[in-house]
């Protein structure tokens, strides 16, 4: 009865192996390329696939031209929008974090699984074999007795092991399936969120093209400095050459120190009760978004400023760059395309390309400091031109380029540089960022 039993258990067995052998086949089928890869492809053709209607165009287009054209309602919305954006794009990170460590866990059930393939045909196999030749039946012959016997055993210890297999194997099944759905459920946010973000970047375009008629630079005598900026760019060998040639020879840049000795002048007293403690008079003076001049000092500013763009930060000021010299500035990781945003109120000294640092834009920010960003692959902003902080000053760019003797990282992401300067040194910019930045760039999110 016993062998009898044992008989059909091997049958009902190989059923369930057959069972499990033909749902995870198509595991083992496919190819396992490199998964981090996999990941950037994906979310490469993901976001090459969200594009706005050119009906949703002219409705944005019609938002924008009912505005009214004065540099206050542009920099309130362009601020505004630049900020919506931002958090957009920090929900975009996360779900991008969180698809791609999905595809990991994918990839590792699918290896567990194919590591098991060899095991699963050897059981199977030896099942299917003694299904073809069940073990005879008791009182024929001592010999048969005996044969029967050691089946019995056999079966007795392998059957508990199969079971096990199975258990295992059908949960590693259920986490497959689980993770499928949870990667389908975060791909349709993803793409829902990608489509919100590409109405706030047509929206954002179409401001800075307003606020660009608005310039009250004429573009011939733009034109002529841009072209002067550009010949003491290609002579200069340094920063400090740079900025000291620009601010000497280049009229927008001397009116841009002008402008911001006479605001120091101004805010004196203004900046003596924010440092009494005042804290609330700091942010009803960053809300004017019709100044032309810096709302408080840049020192005053200090725990207040945003980081330029959204990202993990991967190397910070004074950390070993690995050539033997120090760091300084920071290195930001951030999406492909992610806008920029001004860190501070303060005049654009030079927007351009300069030696290895590849497209250039240095800012006066007033009592001798000055904010350097590179690693852009479009500045929305012109020579002479006041920005307020938050307002969005360029574009990233699809891939990082290499510039700065940046940090070896393993990345492919582009990097934003930003270098903090005063009287000519670079200075650690990290008692400058706000508390909710400082937070981010430490936890990576």
């Amino acid at each position: 009865m016993s062998l009898h039993f044992n008989k059909y258990g091997m049958q009902v067995f190989g059923l369930v192996f057959a069972a499990l052998f033909m749902a995870t086949s198509f595991v083992f089928a496919q190819d396992l390329p490199d998964q981090r890869d996999k990941n950037l492809e994906e979310l490469k053709l993901l976001q090459s696939e969200i594009s706005l209607s050119e009906q949703r165009k002219q409705e944005l287009a019609g938002e924008i031209g009912l505005l009214e054209k004065d540099r206050a309602t542009l920099n309130r919305t362009l601020i505004e929008t630049s900020t919506n954006s931002r958090k957009i794009e920090k929900r975009i990170t996360k779900s991008e974090v969180r698809l791609s460590q999905l595809r990991d866990e994918q990839a590792n059930v699918r290896v567990f699984l194919n590591s098991k393939k060899a095991l699963l045909m050897e059981v199977l196999g030896a099942l299917q074999r003694m299904g073809r030749n069940p073990p005879p039946a008791l009182l024929v012959k001592p010999e048969d007795a005996l044969s029967s016997v050691r089946s019995a055993i056999l079966l007795g210890s392998v059957v508990p092991e199969v079971r096990s297999e199975t258990n295992i194997l059908l949960s590693q099944l259920k986490d497959l399936v689980r993770i499928s759905k949870d990667i389908d459920v975060q791909r349709k946010g993803l793409s829902a969120e990608l489509v919100i973000l590409a109405d706030e970047e047509e929206k954002l375009s179409l401001l800075l093209i307003e606020k660009r008629k608005l310039a009250s630079v004429a573009q011939d005598k733009l034109a002529k400095e841009s072209a002067r900026a550009a010949e003491l760019a290609a002579k200069a060998t340094s920063l400090n050459d740079l900025i000291a040639n620009l601010e000497t020879e280049i009229e927008s840049a001397k009116q841009a120190v002008e402008s911001a000795r006479l605001a120091e002048i101004d805010r004196k007293k203004q900046e003596e009760r924010i440092a009494a403690g005042h804290a609330f008079e700091t942010n009803d003076a960053f809300s004017d978004p019709g100044r032309i001049a810096p709302a408080i000092s840049f020192v005053a500013a200090k725990g207040l400023l945003p980081i330029p763009v959204e990202g993990a930060q991967l190397a910070s000021f004074g950390q070993n760059d690995g050539a033997g010299d120090k760091t300084r500035g920071i290195s930001v990781e951030a999406r492909q395309n992610a806008r920029v945003i001004s860190p501070a109120d303060a005049w654009v000294v030079y927007a351009g390309p300069f030696r290895s640092y590849g497209q250039l834009l240095i800012m006066n920010a007033g009592q001798g400091y000055h904010i350097v960003l590179a690693g852009m692959k479009k500045i929305n902003v012109q020579p002479g031109q006041f920005v307020l902080v938050g307002e969005p000053i360029g574009a990233m760019g699809a891939q990082r380029i290499a510039n700065m003797g940046l940090v070896d990282v393993n990345t492919t992401k582009p990097i934003l540089y930003v270098e903090f300067r005063k009287d000519g040194n670079s200075i650690d910019p990290a008692p400058w960022w706000s508390v909710n930045n400082k937070e981010r760039t430490t936890d990576g999110s």
